[in-house]
């Protein structure tokens, strides 16, 4: 027993010697200061010159024309994703800085490198995975340094900016792909495949004791055996070996403004595909976005990353095996599935039952406004249940098509496909082919630019069969691969984050032909004459709306647009569902 002591002292001052030689700014500061763009670089350029278990590599660029860097732990220094692939090793993915103004997975990330690199005892669960890691996704917004901006928050000294180079906010940008920063996540995300990725934020909202929150992948939309998983067994596991770390860690607390969860609960986040953790469920990888609070102090919010990150780990070596297998039937069943939800709603008749740590709100006279203003008192500590909404239900499902015929003229359209790993094919000679057309009916668009767009919503679709002539190069995307969910979520322009819905396809929505007025009345009168059905139809919805009836414009309008002179590329959305059995000639 002596002998093991001995050992196990020689041990922690091996370690302790190894992080003295190799401190971070974070440690030097004593937990006050986070590092610049150009200090985290170069310490993990240093890292990965003294061990060869680490590598940091320079992968594509960002809008501000400097490279990302992805960093890697490998054990065995095998630094290829398919050769890791091929050994069965489960592949762990960090995210940083998406938001420079929230830097503790920054110096956390740094500090559990460095150890796994010492840490004989932290290797011993590194075996069977491999860490990727971006130090900085936000390359811009992390040189752009202030003290400033984050007003909420309670250290460092100084950080960066949430925008990057172009303004944008990256955590935004994970389906639109508005930035170079994130089309070179995207290439590394598609080659490395995680099998689970976090994200580093420090939240903003109400306040309470708990210095970190979890935002998991929504277990409903992730569905099947990897839903249920994650909400049975990966989360409560997390909570238990945080808690054994001391830290009580409960969900995202999604509440602003003068609303308390202290009263009304708290409802899960909704993660559209926007959203790095919604856009990891289009692929079956399990994501987490980490939320330390904001007005704990920063060197409590590093260290309580620092054992998220740790947590996760350990789940990782006892359980990486099963998690790979889960995601490999799910993806094989996806390729299979027939129908998929693309419209999702929030059951607030069912929850579940949290222990939440906050502070007793009260509504107290303002010394600015004289107005009352809402106010946590910490001398006031309350403990008690309350309601996590957490359970989201099916508001519109689709049935798949066996393929999308896209014209390629959508070339960009088609690059993002191909980006994400989706398999296309090419039509190998002109041909008509009876497809099923959408028109778009009616959406809503947001007043004010968000992120650079004016983003559609509550759109609405009727289906027209028709025969269209499509060119040889044209576009076949089948629906029967592993990627079919990011397929539908970025076709269907129906779901919350398609390319229709961010303005890929706004050109079709604008009438590009018209008629004068004096010209088509004489054609209309013909047109009337001529079909007995159109005339019913005309003359039936003069009878039933008053306005159409006192309008001309409105009259000609009905007759020219159910007229051969009305373009049939009006609002017909170009991406055309094919649904018949028959094979198509594609190469």
């Amino acid at each position: 027993m002596k002998n093991y002591y001995l050992l196990l002292c020689l041990f922690a001052f091996e370690v302790g010697m190894a992080q003295n030689k190799f401190p971070t700014k974070f440690e030097e500061t004593r937990g006050r200061e986070t590092v610049t763009y150009e200090e985290g670089i170069a310490y993990m350029q240093t890292l990965a010159k003294r061990f060869k278990t680490i590598q940091l590599q320079e992968i594509g660029t960002t809008d501000i024309g400097k490279p990302l860097h992805l960093a890697i732990f490998s054990l065995d220094r095998d630094f290829n994703p398919k050769s890791i692939k091929a050994k069965g090793r489960n592949v762990f993915m960090i995210n940083n800085a998406i938001h420079p103004g929230e830097p503790d997975g920054v110096d956390a990330s740094m500090m559990l490198f460095r150890n796994m690199a010492t840490d004989k005892k932290l290797q011993a669960i590194l075996k069977n995975t491999v860490v990727i890691m971006i130090p900085f996704f936000n390359v811009g917004g992390t040189m752009n340094r202030n003290s400033y901006s984050r007003a909420n928050q309670n250290g460092p000294t100084a950080y960066g900016f949430r925008g990057n180079a172009r303004n944008l906010n990256l955590n935004r940008d994970f389906m639109k792909l508005d930035s170079r920063n994130t089309h070179t996540f995207v290439d590394i995300f598609q080659t490395w495949n995680p099998d689970l990725y976090i994200e580093n934020h420090v939240s903003n909202g109400a306040d309470y004791q708990h210095v970190l929150t979890h935002l998991a992948t929504q277990s409903d939309k992730l569905g099947g055996e990897l839903g249920e998983y994650l909400r049975e067994n990966l989360i409560p596991n997390l909570k238990l070996k945080m808690k054994q770390r001391k830290w009580d860690i409960i969900p995202y607390v999604n509440v602003y403004g003068n609303r308390t969860p202290n009263d009304n609960g708290i409802p899960q986040f909704f993660d559209s595909p926007r959203y790095s953790s919604g856009y990891t469920t289009l692929f079956h990888s399990l994501g987490f976005i980490n939320e330390t609070h904001m007005l704990k102090p920063f060197k409590q919010r590093v260290e309580a990353t620092y054992d998220f990150m740790m947590a996760m780990l350990e789940h990782m070596e006892g359980q990486g095996k099963k998690i790979q297998q889960m995601r490999k039937i799910t993806a094989e069943e996806v390729t299979k599935q027939e129908k998929f939800t693309i419209g999702w709603k929030m059951d607030r008749s069912q929850f579940d039952e949290i222990t939440f740590k906050g502070y007793t709100p009260k509504m107290i006279d303002s010394k600015i406004t004289g107005k009352k203003r809402l106010f946590y008192d910490r001398s006031q500590p309350v403990t008690k249940k309350i309601k996590y909404y957490n359970v989201f239900k099916p508001t519109l499902t689709v049935q798949k098509p066996k393929a999308y015929i896209i014209s390629k003229a959508w070339y960009n359209v088609i690059d993002l496909l191909k980006k994400n790993g989706v398999k296309i094919q090419q039509l190998t000679k002109d041909q008509t082919i009876a497809i099923d057309a959408y028109y778009i009916t009616d959406y809503k668009s947001y007043t004010r630019p968000f992120e650079g767009h004016y983003v559609h919503y509550g759109v609405k679709v009727k289906t027209v069969p028709q025969e269209v002539k499509f060119y040889k190069g044209d576009y076949v995307v089948f629906v029967n691969q592993p990627s079919n969910r990011y397929i539908i979520e970025a076709l269907e322009p129906q779901a919350t984050d398609s390319f229709f819905s961010w303005n890929f396809f706004d050109t079709i929505l604008q009438q590009k032909e018209g008629y004068s007025s004096y010209v088509f009345e004489d054609i209309a009168e013909k047109l009337l004459k001529e079909n007995p059905d159109l005339r019913k139809r005309f003359e039936a919805k003069k009878q039933q709306d008053i306005n159409f009836r006192k309008s001309a414009r409105q009259q000609l309008n009905f007759i020219y647009q159910n007229s051969p002179y009305y373009e049939k590329e009006h609002n017909r959305y170009p991406v055309f569902r094919y649904v018949k059995n028959q094979s198509l000639p594609v190469k």
